[in-house]
């Protein structure tokens, strides 16, 4: 529920007082007339009203008023000129006073609506606002929740805090985008960690992956990392016992993972400001800083374009020579053995069947010998390998179009590194939905897509 003004209030961006609240006459008596229930209760119902405007404002509803359209988007536009400014005021509350900066600071780069009578053109920029309610779907979100996610995503906004020490990403979320792999190396090269410290951290992080992570997938959880819950945090204190014999309590468990966080949150503030990539090169918020200046944004998407095409090619080259090779072998041995390997692939990763549904219908006995004949962990493994050397191969060729070529032969062995923490995070999604298949769907991670689409030239 929200007053009504906020949809006849903008809220826009002031030399002298820094922003300006503007009632909109057209806009208020709009909704007055529309929405004249709620108005006179004093609260509206955002999603109804919310959903209403947004049909208006894109024409899905015809009426007999073609100002229709306009005033609906003029109403929206004033309540996410109010959620924007929320934002930022949120951000400066939490982060202002000790990072060196103030809400004034934020509105410039995110508080961009020109107001009613500065409606930009088809050839000038599109403010924040506009791009915030062209990609709104109230069927998945409310546009509270939408505009503070593409404010938080917003790139100018983002690198101003960067600049300032400020990383917009939770810790759960963190945790969830490291690999044991990332972490063994960031211990050990930036904060030259001893090999037990790291041990122990990769213990602690697995557990977090297997119980946490695995819970997020299973459910269909997208968004915003949730604070892990009571139960989990137990699990990871069972797991991280079993393997070290070291008793902790859950509160114990979350202030590790609380700081392992802030230890990888620093690590990845420090790579951003150099030159080393800090996330998967696939993430298409994520600066090589490899590029000119005056050209990051442009160079930068045509090289991560280029780069997620390369990367599902290279899986689809691996996948076809592992499972070639695969099937090489077992013909060698028995020619049936060729045929059931492929139906035992499409059931398990296309058609969502279980061991033993796998087993009847190719003629064994027991879950095990499916297993031994699918060989998950070693097709996978193999297919890392495979894939790491194909991406090595093309992906310098392809930053050396955006970047100085000496740049990239220094960057090296850094880009290796990326290649294969980008991998193994595929790789890792592919193990945890493979030990939660569900038996009555096809798995959905891209490594089974791409082998679905590769055995999908087989007969059955």
């Amino acid at each position: 529920m929200s007053a009504p003004s906020l949809y006849w209030t903008l809220i826009r961006l002031d030399p002298i007082a820094g922003c300006k609240r503007e009632v909109i006459p057209a806009a208020k008596t709009f909704c007055q007339t529309q929405f004249s229930q709620f108005v006179s209760e004093g609260t509206v119902p955002d999603k109804p009203i919310q959903r209403q405007l947004i049909q208006w404002s894109r024409g899905e509803e015809s009426t007999d008023y073609p100002e229709f359209s306009t005033l609906a988007q003029l109403c929206l536009r004033c309540f996410v000129s109010r959620q924007i400014e929320q934002v930022c005021v949120q951000l400066e509350v939490k982060f202002g006073n000790n990072h060196g900066f103030n809400r004034y600071d934020l509105f410039t780069f995110v508080l961009t609506d020109l107001g009613v009578d500065k409606t930009p053109t088809l050839t000038q920029f599109t403010s924040l606002a506009t791009d915030i309610l062209q990609t709104f779907d109230p069927e998945r979100a409310s546009l509270t929740t939408w505009t503070n996610r593409l404010v938080k995503q917003h790139r100018e906004l983002n690198r101003f805090l960067l600049e300032q020490g400020v990383y917009l990403i939770s810790d759960w979320a963190i945790l969830n985008d490291t690999t044991p792999n990332q972490l063994s190396r960031i211990y050990r090269e930036f904060y030259h960690l001893t090999d037990r410290e790291i041990q122990q951290a990769r213990i602690l992080l697995k557990s977090y992956h297997s119980i946490y992570r695995r819970d997020r997938i299973s459910s269909n959880q997208t968004g915003q990392c949730a604070l892990p819950t009571p139960a989990q945090l137990q699990q990871m204190a069972d797991q991280v016992y079993r393997k070290t014999n070291i008793r902790l309590s859950p509160p114990d468990i979350m202030e590790q993972l609380q700081t392992l966080a802030q230890r990888l949150r620093d690590y990845r503030l420090s790579v951003r400001r150099g030159k080393l990539p800090s996330q998967s090169l696939d993430d298409p918020t994520v600066s090589l800083n490899l590029h000119q200046p005056s050209t990051i944004d442009e160079t930068e998407q045509l090289f991560l374009t280029a780069y997620r095409q390369q990367f599902v090619s290279c899986l689809d080259q691996a996948i076809q020579q592992v499972i070639e090779e695969q099937r090489v072998q077992l013909n060698r041995k028995k020619s049936e053995k060729c045929q059931q390997f492929i139906v035992a692939l499409r059931g398990f990763h296309c058609q969502g069947k279980s061991m033993a549904d796998i087993a009847s219908l190719v003629g064994l006995k027991a879950q095990y010998q499916v297993s031994r004949l699918l060989k998950l962990k070693q097709i996978r493994a193999a297919v890392r390998g495979q894939m790491l050397n194909c991406l090595l191969e093309c992906i310098v060729d392809l930053a050396k179009a955006c970047t100085d070529p000496e740049q990239i032969i220094a960057l090296d062995h850094q880009i290796e590194q990326v290649l294969a923490d980008d991998i193994d995070k595929m790789i890792q999604e592919a193990e945890i939905e493979a030990e939660l298949k569900n038996k009555k769907a096809a798995l959905k991670s891209l490594f089974a897509q791409r082998i679905c689409q590769y055995i999908d030239r087989f007969d059955s």
